[in-house]
């Protein structure tokens, strides 16, 4: 069965972006972009919001403008050959956007679905093919946890405060456990924190 993983920066003080949206407070990490390219051949499929889809759409195509290496979209004044690899896997990657506005996608290997339909999910996970992975889209990721439908989460928590910003999730009426599954530190300050639902 195919799994649902969410992926995302946050900083220590627990937001996913800035107030007006910005990640411009991500730290770079190219051994976390390395683990991030290994395990790339086991997701064939991302899930994004429609505002993240726009971001990635008006960026990853043409970080492949260079042959070798490609920029950091928190950062561009960095390059790397791993950034690329992993901008080569983005543009390969099927991609199902979440929308009620957007009516057409100039991006290959994308479809938009209206809406976030449980069952439809459901199946979508029953469905040969590897895992699904989402990556900011805040309302995307509130809604699959509110249905019990993300088998993974993975933090990167940044040695960031902002002390204003956008929480990952919102409208959440009833939590859930989780148990950790991996930490991992990095020389940066970044650590990644793998959960899954203690409930799966």
């Amino acid at each position: 069965m195919r799994r649902i993983l969410m992926f995302n920066h946050v900083t220590a003080d627990g937001y996913f972006a800035g107030s007006d949206g910005n990640l411009n407070w991500v730290v770079p990490d190219e051994e976390i972009d390395k683990a991030a390219v290994q395990r790339m051949p086991t997701i064939d499929t991302i899930l994004l919001g429609r505002r993240t889809y726009e971001l990635f759409e008006a960026y990853w195509p043409h970080a492949l403008n260079d042959s070798e290496t490609a920029a950091d979209p928190h950062d561009p004044s960095r390059r790397s050959s791993t950034l690329r690899d992993m901008a080569v896997w983005i543009n390969e990657a099927n991609k199902l956007v979440f929308s009620r506005t957007l009516k057409k996608v100039g991006w290959k290997n994308t479809r938009i679905l209206s809406e976030i339909d449980p069952p439809a999910i459901q199946g979508m996970k029953r469905e040969q093919g590897r895992d699904m992975i989402v990556f900011g889209s805040r309302s995307v990721v509130s809604a699959l946890t509110k249905h019990g439908l993300i088998d993974e989460y993975q933090f990167v928590v940044n040695p960031v405060l902002l002390g204003q910003g956008k929480p990952l999730m919102e409208g959440i009426s009833n939590g859930a456990k989780l148990k950790l599954r991996e930490s991992m530190q990095y020389p940066s300050g970044n650590v990644v924190l793998r959960y899954e639902r203690a409930d799966a």
